[in-house]
């Protein structure tokens, strides 16, 4: 069965447009996501359509009216809707690999991108069972956050790549961030690919791989092995990768 996406948006070209690319756009030509969207201007009842008001209590920018939202998502659960309602709101939970990985494993996800000011807190209230966000900073509208869960989440689907591998070695798959990459040419701009990318040797190549995702992590994100329960043989690697870094003229 697909899994189910839901888009509450006023940008529904957008989205349809986005929908027919890369991964997403084969996934849902093989029928392993179906993508749906609505649009609250379509559930407004009066003659303009008109779906946002000036906000009660003053100040600048308009607020997406509360009616027009709460039918368009009834019209979605309507038809077949189902999962969670997630708001995409600078104010949510940030969204990491654990909340992706724990969404693919449902059938269905409702999204409600939000534009303006942002929705009428009632409808939010009685309707949203979660407020998500993708990073510490505002955009115009839900929609591009929405697009970002919908792909993400179909790369974790079964069938959804090519290579069932290349999910699970991604970044943050096993709380590291991924090692660097390397196509041909082997010299390119007088820099070399790493010898042991072209020795043949694959399980120096696994340790290496490994021990520069281990040494990416700690450079940039740090925060990320705070909390991580490395193996003795990561610990190796990782005050390898140390000393190897701090050394003159290294190359890890």
């Amino acid at each position: 069965m697909a899994f189910r996406f839901d888009l509450i948006t006023l940008f529904p070209g957008l989205v349809r447009d986005v929908m027919t690319y890369g991964v997403v756009g084969r996934a849902v030509e093989t029928g392993i996501v179906q993508v749906n969207s609505w649009n609250p201007r379509d559930y407004a009842l009066d003659r303009h359509r008109n779906v946002d008001d000036s906000s009660y209590g003053g100040g600048p920018g308009m607020v997406m009216k509360a009616e027009p939202v709460d039918r368009a998502l009834e019209a979605a659960f309507e038809a077949g809707a189902n999962g969670s309602v997630v708001y995409l709101s600078p104010q949510g939970r940030k969204v990491d690999h654990g909340l992706i990985e724990y969404t693919a494993a449902q059938s269905g996800l409702v999204l409600l991108a939000g534009r303006y000011e942002g929705v009428d807190e009632r409808v939010l209230e009685a309707r949203v069972d979660q407020e998500w966000s993708i990073g510490d900073f505002v955009v115009s509208g839900g929609e591009l956050p929405a697009l970002m869960i919908v792909d993400a989440v179909t790369r974790l689907l079964p069938g959804a790549l090519g290579d069932r591998q290349s999910a699970e070695q991604d970044s943050f798959s096993a709380g590291l961030l991924d090692y660097p990459h390397y196509t041909r040419p082997e010299l390119y701009a007088g820099r070399t690919v790493p010898e042991v990318l072209t020795s043949g040797d694959h399980g120096r190549i696994a340790r290496w791989r490994a021990k520069q995702a281990l040494g990416r992590t700690w450079l940039r994100r740090p925060d990320l092995l705070r909390d991580a329960e490395l193996s003795a043989e990561q610990k190796q690697l990782l005050a390898e990768f140390k000393d190897e870094y701090e050394m003159p003229g290294r190359h890890c």
